[in-house]
């Protein structure tokens, strides 16, 4: 068994992620060529082209094939590749290339034929210059086998020449050579916004112990790091010596300073504002929340939405027939020795132009990148173009209750023993000891409220801890096997909830009760209180005609004082549910409902997160599980961010038909004026060009709110922060804010 994992573990080292800047990928078509020319290649295991930001991604093995040598496989094909570096950003050509510009000088300078007539050769001259990076790009497309937009230029170039149209010919070698410089600039700011995200942890750390100032990569776990005020965190980590506040903007988007002392948990990327901390690293680099939070980002680039998929799919069949169609144009008429042949061969050739599916192809990837952008800098991480489409879709939300509707973060309130051979000291030294075991919230309360008493917890006493999902724990300590938990542990631990349930009616106390083997010994009584902002998201939902419901694992108590809370705003509740509960009920919305979407952050929702259609987990306050299983990762508490999340799939999907509409109304238009008798080639390429253009602007509306700070140290968002507002979910003198003691949240 060693031996297979050492195989497994060294076949996985073998594989190194690369990442490559194409600065000469211009067109979405182009992407068959790439990877035509790497999938080849031995030791290249996978690639991914993410076009909007013109990056590719190969896995590859260094010992087999080098990143050198993929570069120089690219850029024999006059793709402009280079190696991309952690934390770099492209910022696109500032100015078009030479060929771009002589060519414009020389057609220009071609106007002058109207005076002095052997000034149209520079026409010619203009052609022979700008055509030369597409006529290598067209020869290296020839040589793999693949029809695109270069292959297309170079026919209606050539056709136009034949046909001594030579300024037309000139200005189809303009407008197509100028167009990757054009739609680069255009899609600039989305580009920016995306690259800020995956740089915003800095490279390098200060181990304190030496004051040394080394990579990230070389720090290792347990390792303590000094951050000076002013400082970006490098690495995730525990504070252990130190008090400062934390800006944590760049992950949560909460606007204000987070206090962090002994014990306190940071995050890689986030400023430390106003004191010394010493942190040991939990976390190595490429395994923080950050680095995770970049590998979403770029997981979501490369996930295709149904829509796109489809055009994906129809423009792999679109080109090849519209060539098929554009060559009998011109063979037929030619055939038949028809008058005004000209004229057909010039529709022909307007036809050929038209067969480029350029912005076609673009109208979804780029209207979603930019979703994707707004989305991250808004502290929502959404899993692909595909999530997008279904969260426009979306009929139904369902939330869970602890730590999701409700802070989680209770107050212990009563602690009682029921025996009198047991003290109440004993008694909470067991459960906090066994709750020390647990990362549920309510585990965290409980010893928060034993250290208040002086009772330290002592979880290396415990033994045979075991975690009952939605209904509470169980450990060995002293000789003991306790039992801690609602209602339904009382099965687990050999007692049948009617034998304690006269006790607990007649104290009106909690459903938090203390098992030693069959025996009631203790009770005890939490509070809680709503989040803010959850009655106006829930509110924001029902506006747009989804309905809300809550699934929970508490008891019918603790959900209707919630829903009381709310003002009743949620639609339905469910209690008293078990994980699989949870799922089951979300099958059901999915079958007579509609798509459906679950907001959770615990390991008890995971089954519920991963059957519905949109899964929305708490990011950094979440479990693990949960953000993993969630396909939208909310890294902040606001719930209120939910409704935006789905006002913005709404918007991005407006902007795919949009997008849709304009490629295709253009196109139509540019053919039915060639019909019409104006068959100009020019007007074809310039029409492909503008279009393309107005596609990506259109699609950067949905960054519109979106700008860049200029502060270095705030990479990421804008530079505007507004306070935020504080809107409670009930009045701030009411007494709504507790829980009553006869509720406690399920686990």
């Amino acid at each position: 068994m060693g031996r297979v994992g050492n195989e497994r573990e060294s076949e996985e080292k073998k594989w190194q992620k690369s990442c490559f800047e194409v600065l000469g990928l211009c067109c979405a078509s182009e992407v068959a060529l790439i990877e035509k020319i790497l999938r080849p290649m031995e030791g290249v295991k996978d690639i991914s082209v993410i076009a909007p930001t013109k990056t590719v991604i190969v896995v590859h093995d260094n010992l087999v094939i080098s990143q050198a040598e993929i570069v120089k496989a690219l850029n024999q094909a006059r793709l402009e590749a280079s190696v991309k570096l952690k934390g770099q950003s492209n910022v696109g050509k500032k100015w078009p290339s030479p060929y771009v510009i002589a060519c414009g000088s020389l057609l220009l300078l071609s106007f002058l034929k109207y005076a002095f007539k052997p000034f149209q050769w520079l026409a010619v001259a203009a052609v022979a210059i700008g055509i030369y990076p597409v006529l290598l790009k067209a020869i290296a497309a020839i040589r793999n086998f693949t029809l695109d937009v270069n292959i297309l230029v170079l026919i209606a170039v050539a056709g136009t020449l034949a046909l001594r149209d030579y300024w037309e010919a000139g200005s189809i070698v303009f407008l197509f050579t100028n167009a990757e410089w054009l739609e680069s600039r255009a899609g600039h700011k989305a580009t920016v916004v995306m690259s800020s995200l995956m740089s915003i942890a800095p490279q390098k750390a200060t181990v304190e112990e030496t004051g040394e100032m080394v990579n990230v990569e070389d720090v290792k776990l347990n390792t303590i790091l000094a951050i000076k005020v002013g400082d970006t965190i490098p690495i995730d980590g525990i504070v252990v010596q130190g008090n400062s506040e934390v800006d944590e903007k760049t992950l949560t988007r909460e606007s204000f300073p987070v206090p962090k002392e002994k014990d306190s948990t940071v995050w890689a990327g986030t400023i430390n504002l106003n004191g010394y901390l010493s942190v040991k690293t939990t976390a190595l680099a490429d395994d923080c929340v950050v680095a995770k939070m970049a590998k979403s980002v770029e997981d979501a680039q490369n996930r295709k939405s149904k829509t796109q998929r489809l055009i994906d799919k129809f423009a792999k069949y679109y080109t090849p027939a519209v060539v098929l169609m554009s060559a009998a144009l011109a063979a037929i008429p030619a055939g038949l020795r028809v008058h005004h042949r000209n004229h057909w061969f010039h529709l022909a050739l307007v036809v050929v132009v038209t067969a480029c599916p350029c912005e076609l192809v673009l109208s979804t990837p780029v209207a979603t990148f930019c979703a994707l952008s707004q989305a991250a800098t808004k502290g929502l991480l959404i899993k692909g173009g595909d999530i997008l489409e279904h969260l426009a879709k979306i009929k139904v939300v369902a939330f869970d209750k602890t730590g999701t509707v409700t802070s989680g973060d209770f107050t212990v309130t009563e602690f009682q023993s029921l025996s009198h051979d047991i003290t109440i000291n004993s008694l909470l030294y067991w459960v906090s000891s066994i709750e020390s075991k647990s990362s549920h919230p309510i585990a965290a309360a409980i010893v928060s409220y034993g250290r208040s008493e002086s009772i330290e917890p002592k979880p290396e006493n415990v033994e045979a801890f075991q975690n009952f999902p939605g209904e509470g724990i169980s450990g060995k300590i002293d000789g003991r096997e306790i039992f801690v938990g609602n209602s339904k542990i009382a099965q687990r631990a050999g007692c049948l909830p009617a034998q304690n349930g006269e006790a607990i009616e007649k104290e009106r106390r909690t459903l938090g009760c203390v098992y030693d083997r069959s025996a009631l010994i203790g009770i005890f009584s939490l509070s809680d209180s709503c989040r803010s902002g959850v009655k106006d998201a829930v509110r924001d939902l029902k506006s747009v005609g989804i309905r809300t419901a809550m699934l929970t694992g508490d008891n019918s108590a603790a959900a209707l004082h919630a829903q009381e809370q709310l003002g009743n705003a949620l639609d339905e509740i469910h209690a008293e549910l078990l994980p699989e509960d949870k799922a089951r009920i979300i099958q059901d919305y999915k079958n007579k409902v509609g798509p459906t979407a679950m907001v959770g952050d615990g390991v008890n929702d995971a089954p519920a997160l991963a059957t519905a259609d949109v899964g929305i987990s708490m990011g950094i306050s979440g479990s693990s599980l949960a953000t993993e299983t969630g396909h939208v990762i909310l890294m902040s508490n606001d719930i209120g961010k939910i409704p935006k999340a789905v006002q913005l799939a709404k918007k991005c999907i407006r902007k795919v038909r949009e997008n849709l509409i304009i490629s295709v109304t253009t196109k139509a238009a540019v053919l039915a004026v060639a019909i019409a008798g104006h068959p100009l080639v020019w007007l074809a390429v310039l029409a492909d060009v503008m279009t393309c253009i107005v596609v990506i602007f259109n699609s950067m509306l949905l960054l519109q709110g979106t700008r860049e700070h200029r502060k270095k140290c705030f990479p990421f968002f804008s530079s505007g922060h507004t306070r935020a507002n504080k809107i409670d979910c009930c009045p701030p003198n009411s007494r709504c804010s507790e829980i009553p003691k006869n509720v406690v949240p399920q686990r």
